[in-house]
């Protein structure tokens, strides 16, 4: 089987400046615990105020950009990967390329003359991590850019497509071409429900995309949020997870539902019935932060699907990765993977 360029995320690339916070620096700015927003006006002083801490941190992320890293990580292949978003002419972009590149991952990104590259505040807390995205550049995605003829050539070439939900909220069309090029080519295109606030105020574009996808990954508290958005009764998670794993398809595939619950089993619905996962137990003491925790499971998943594992596999190869991440600082990992 032919690897090279395999796998093809979309997304938006951001600079993550993490930092260990205490609970007045969340109350100032009026953060919850372990959610993920987009910055207000109001949240723009803590950018400075973060990096200026001696424990702050710079690593290249984003959401779906974690995920493809750990996914070439985790593959035995060089250059299975692409990546497309948008940053800016600046330092912190060429950091990020430099970072990507040093990954494996083959980017292509759009670079926006008039914003600055998009950073992601990560409030660590008790290992808990809050999010404070500050899009910018990241927001300035053009479908022209997915169109030109060696962009396009990268979605040609690719098998398997992963967005995180945080795109619809940037280019729902771009994600509609790849999506609807998905299912007309017999491929797999997987999105993810990324953050309660996606599933309250995006829920147009994400129904649109919803048909497409053939797997939709999230946590249970995306989950749960999804199903009050429909009007559903149900609080269950594995209940939740059947019912989006049924929603009408535009494809051929089967749709599979794969819902993390922190350190409580995996769910994976598909074909009416519904699978529990163990995860792999952490005492509390080893537990640095959860930052880039769901990308990681995302990203060791992906792994093992494009070589045509079995969901299991799947799923442990998650499951590992995402106790490796969770034991670092931000979305790092070791130079290589120990994963049997």
């Amino acid at each position: 089987m032919e690897y090279d360029g395999i796998l093809l995320g979309m997304g938006n690339p951001l600079l993550d400046i993490s930092a260990v916070v205490d609970q007045d620096f969340l109350n100032k700015y009026e953060i919850k615990p372990n959610n993920a927003i987009l910055a207000e006006d109001k949240h723009l002083p803590m950018y400075d105020e973060m990096a200026a801490k001696p424990t702050v941190e710079y690593i290249a992320g984003g959401a779906t950009q974690n995920s493809i890293r750990v996914a070439q990580w985790m593959l035995p292949f060089p250059g299975a990967t692409s990546y497309m978003g948008s940053v800016g002419k600046d330092k912190f972009g060429e950091e990020m390329k430099k970072n990507a590149q040093d990954a494996g991952v083959n980017v292509h990104y759009y670079e926006d003359e008039t914003a600055p590259t998009g950073t992601c505040a990560v409030c660590v807390l008790d290992g808990e991590r809050s999010l404070v995205a500050n899009l910018s550049a990241a927001n300035c995605y053009k479908v022209d850019h997915l169109k030109r003829p060696e962009n396009w050539a990268l979605v040609e070439k690719a098998k398997f497509y992963y967005i995180a939900g945080f795109f619809l909220t940037v280019s729902p069309e771009s994600i509609q071409l790849v999506a609807e090029h998905a299912a007309a080519n017999n491929k797999i295109f997987s999105m993810n429900l990324s953050a309660p606030f996606i599933c309250e105020f995006f829920r147009d574009p994400q129904e649109k995309a919803l048909p497409y996808m053939d797997f939709v990954f999230g946590n249970e508290t995306e989950a749960r949020t999804f199903s009050k958005v429909h009007g559903w009764e149900a609080d269950n998670v594995e209940e939740i997870a059947l019912k989006i794993s049924q929603w009408p398809k535009a494809s051929g595939h089967k749709r599979i539902t794969v819902i993390t619950q922190g350190a409580d089993p995996v769910v994976v619905a598909e074909d009416g019935k519904v699978k529990l996962f163990p995860v792999i137990p952490l005492p509390k003491e080893k537990l640095v932060d959860t930052n880039g925790a769901g990308d990681a499971f995302v990203g060791g998943f992906l792994s093992q699907l494009v070589q045509e594992k079995p969901i299991a596999e799947c799923v442990r190869a998650g499951c590992y990765a995402s106790n490796v991440i969770i034991q670092r600082s931000g979305c790092t990992y070791p130079e290589k993977p120990d994963f049997a």
